[in-house]
């Protein structure tokens, strides 16, 4: 039976992460894991969607639970026009069952590709660091100085990564599980005001636009009161005024519910915009109920457990870190645990 292009278009989104380096693309292998992993959420059985019963179990049915060397280990696995004829299936089922697909490669992508960040990432060079040493010269010993210099760097940089391939991934998840999309500041609907009130010609990028709805989200894990954020939470308190402006509700979501005077003042201001806020477990349940049966098993099992568990850290009980770079690997030594980056060459 032929394949529709819709799907075939929807697979090959699925399929390849060509934005930025390092490119990802799945294999046969880990696309067809995926599926197993899809219905053991959905308490699907596997013939539902035409996928014959797998030589290897899944490990655990908690995907953070299971090695990333997993998915790309199965050796008998179907084709990939068979692949695509098992997605054209669960679509038939239920159409959000290709929005769920999506979502989980766009997220095992994006871990596949900073594990290739974290393994080719360069080590900085002295002349890169160099005189950002004069700073602290002569306080400590020189070599723990220079090495000092070079793991900062290092770790500036990996983070600096890892917002971004975060920022590419959490916000279109999110938007997505609401059936709505990230926008762009060049083709939003929400223009910036100047001093008069009066809108520009230069737009303000969306977290989250529903047209059908004519809502427009503001995605926030937390709102703090960190002072480096200044500049930044003005243009935070303005996106309400000028959705307002443009005839769209706007809608605060902020996942952590920690109380702070920044959070309150966002807050009255979205309220006094007529938007509507959710905060904690009801920014959560409204998310859920947005989202509908199969995309709120998504949330809950992809989104909402692994940033609840960071979320709840207490940052007063920090582990002590060692940090060794040898020759193939770095480690990262914590009170009881390791964890072992492998390097490429």
């Amino acid at each position: 039976m032929p394949i529709n292009s819709t799907v075939k278009n929807l697979f090959s989104r699925s399929r390849l992460l060509e934005t930025g380096y390092p490119t990802v693309t799945l294999d046969e292998s880990e696309l067809y894991a995926i599926f197993l992993l899809i219905c053991s959420d959905l308490k699907w059985d596997i013939a539902k969607i035409g996928l014959k019963k797998p030589t290897k179990r899944l490990p655990h049915n908690n995907y953070y639970k299971i090695s990333l060397g997993w998915f790309s280990s199965h050796k008998k696995t179907p084709t990939i026009y068979e692949l695509q004829e098992t997605l054209g299936k669960g679509i038939d089922i239920d159409s959000d069952f290709g929005l769920y697909f999506l979502n989980l490669c766009s997220l095992h992508k994006r871990r596949l590709k900073f594990q290739k960040i974290l393994q080719y990432q360069p080590k900085p060079t002295m002349d890169q660091v160099g005189p950002r040493g004069l700073l602290e010269y002569g306080i400590c010993d020189n070599d723990m100085l220079n090495s000092w210099l070079i793991w900062r760097k290092w770790i500036f940089d990996i983070d600096n990564r890892s917002g971004q391939e975060t920022g590419y991934l959490f916000e279109p998840i999110l938007a997505s599980c609401l059936v709505g999309e990230a926008v762009g500041s060049t083709n939003s609907p929400v223009k910036r005001l100047d001093e008069n009130g009066k809108p520009k010609a230069t737009g303000r990028q969306i977290d989250c636009y529903i047209g059908a709805e004519n809502v427009a989200y503001e995605f926030k894990i937390r709102v703090t009161i960190a002072a480096s954020g200044q500049g930044r939470f003005g243009e935070e308190l303005s996106f309400s005024k000028e959705c307002r402006a443009a005839g769209i509700t706007p809608i605060l979501i902020v996942l952590d519910p920690t109380s702070s005077s920044r959070l309150t003042e966002l807050t009255n201001v979205f309220k006094s915009y007529k938007g509507e806020v959710y905060i904690g477990e009801k920014a959560w349940k409204h998310l859920e109920e947005k989202a509908g049966k199969i995309m709120s098993h998504f949330i809950n099992n992809y989104i909402k457990p692994p940033l609840k568990r960071i979320n709840d850290f207490d940052t007063s009980k920090l582990s002590s870190i060692k940090l060794t770079w040898d020759k193939d690997k770095i480690i990262i030594q914590g009170d009881t645990k390791k964890y072992r980056i492998e390097r490429g060459k």
